[in-house]
């Protein structure tokens, strides 16, 4: 399995960001995080990284400008970023050899579209049809890889503050100054030609701004981290062409400060992390507990946070740094899931047998950090 980090650095600025992509894992699983700091790209791979002596890095240098946004493709052979200065999208071709990258190339520029504006995100659908921007103030662009404009969103949220691709790629999602996330559908025809980007539905409920949001692995929930201190967690898997509307699971409180959340969802909407300043709230996807606070992480404030495909580990940046935690919460909610499953009399011997495994090998793995 190709496992990859990505950074990205300018020298003249102290920001940083971090981006978790992912596809079929028989192919390969990447993630991408960058640091705006020396003007680079460097890859990393996750088998290396506990083998200071033999780790390999690979590097992609960006030429007079720096990257504000980094987005890898579907099939990890190519890096997409956001020149900051330049405010144009730029895609980089890597090559492999013998299971590792050893030259890059430029592939395309996109035009220019998020005029003077400070672009918010950068993302790509996992099926590689279409490519999504969006800027600080209330539009966002969908793009076709060739860099052609399929779609230009008014989003009428006053400001964005976030915006995301849902990881099915059916969706895109918005949030900002207003109490609510916006999500559109984006539409092919069965040949993979672009029809069109309809309005989905919206997340209601809170009372101020949508700091972030985050979906679950399938696509299913979404969580949301409010200016008001609240936190909810909706279940997506609706037909809304029918009518039907999200549900709130789940609303909760978190540490309010005066610096804007960050939020990540692990697979089946298990754990919420909720990131404030330089500390992670993990909250139960059940309960809307608090299980854990990890305080102190970095000097500075968390700039991104994002749990792995399988949502076995959850990796924060900061501080130009990457730090990777076991999720042991995820692991106490699985035990809680499994044992609500096996009160169910609908299930079979095997079923029964295959979650009595399962929790027992979650127990002995809780203690090991216990």
């Amino acid at each position: 399995m190709a496992i990859a980090i990505a950074f990205t650095i300018n020298k003249s600025l102290n920001t940083s960001s971090f981006q978790c992509n992912h596809h079929d894992a028989k192919r390969s699983v990447s993630k991408a995080s960058h640091f705006t700091h020396y003007r680079t790209i460097l890859i990393w791979y996750m088998r290396d990284l506990s083998n200071t002596k033999e780790r390999k890095t690979f590097r992609i240098n960006v030429e007079y400008d720096h990257l504000c946004k980094l987005a890898w493709s579907p099939d990890s052979k190519a890096i997409l970023g956001f020149k900051a200065l330049d405010n144009t999208i730029e895609v980089y071709r890597i090559d492999r050899k013998d299971g590792f990258f050893n030259s890059y190339g430029k592939s395309i520029i996109f035009p220019r579209a998020h005029e003077n504006d400070d672009v918010i995100s950068l993302a790509i659908a996992c099926n590689g049809r279409f490519i999504m921007s969006a800027s600080n103030k209330t539009d966002l662009i969908l793009w076709d890889i060739r860099g052609n404009i399929l779609e230009k969103i008014n989003t009428f949220t006053m400001s964005n503050y976030c915006a995301k691709i849902s990881p099915c790629g059916r969706f895109v999602g918005v949030s900002g100054y207003a109490p609510d996330v916006k999500l559109w559908e984006v539409k092919f025809n069965k040949n993979g030609t672009y029809e069109k980007t309809v309005r989905a539905f919206e997340l209601v409920g809170h009372h101020a701004g949508v700091w972030d949001f985050a979906f679950d692995h399938d696509s299913s929930h979404i969580a949301t981290v409010c200016k008001d201190g609240t936190w909810k967690l909706f279940d997506i898997n609706i037909d809304y062409a029918q009518g039907e509307s999200p549900k709130c699971l789940l609303t909760a409180e978190y540490e309010n400060k005066a610096v804007s959340p960050l939020i990540a969802v692990s697979n089946f909407a298990h754990v919420i992390a909720i990131a404030v300043a330089n500390s992670v709230h993990l909250f139960s996807g059940l309960t809307g507990e608090l299980d854990e606070t990890i305080s102190n992480i970095f000097n500075d404030n968390i700039m991104a946070i994002s749990f792995d495909p399988l949502g076995l580990q959850l990796f924060i940046a900061g501080d130009r740094q990457v730090r990777v935690f076991h999720n042991i919460t995820g692991y106490k909610v699985g035990i809680e899931a499994a044992k609500k499953k096996l009160k169910d009399g609908k299930i079979t011997s095997a079923t029964q047998e295959r979650l009595e495994k399962q929790i027992e090998e979650y127990k002995e793995f809780i203690e090991k950090f216990s």
